[in-house]
């Protein structure tokens, strides 16, 4: 490989990891869509954790998935509220994510993730877990 494609891709790797959830979905449908191939999830490459709570064996989480579960009808413009400001979305990307739950609001460490959680279940009365990565 030449300096020129390694630049490339280094390129290529930074653009995309400043893409929103939202689009990065839409990023995979449309490449699945192009290449007529189906993206799928590795298997993982772990040993399963010992008998117990997950926290307990091995290394904890530093980083978290934060989740939305679900939300009260009436508190769907509070939850679009409160993603938008987590996230950055736009208003049209953050109604989506919402009506499109249970979905990953964002990956943050672990006092952002409880910070978001508390956010979305005190002012939307969401339902949210945390996913540790």
């Amino acid at each position: 490989m030449t300096d020129k494609q390694e630049v490339n891709i280094e390129e290529l790797v930074e653009s995309l990891s400043h893409l929103s959830v939202l689009k990065l979905s839409k990023l995979k449908k449309a490449l699945e869509k192009e290449w007529d191939v189906k993206a799928t999830a590795a298997a993982p490459m772990m040993v399963a954790p010992a008998e117990g709570s997950a926290g307990e064996a091995g290394e904890e989480a530093t980083d978290f998935q934060v989740i939305l579960e679900e939300f009260p009808a009436d508190k769907k413009i509070a939850a679009i509220k409160i993603v938008r400001e987590v996230t950055g979305l736009g208003l049209k990307e953050a109604k989506e994510l919402v009506e499109g739950v249970p979905k990953v609001v964002k990956e943050a460490p672990k006092a952002e993730a409880e910070e978001i959680k508390k956010k979305l279940t005190d002012a939307a009365g969401a339902k949210v877990s945390l996913k540790g990565v």
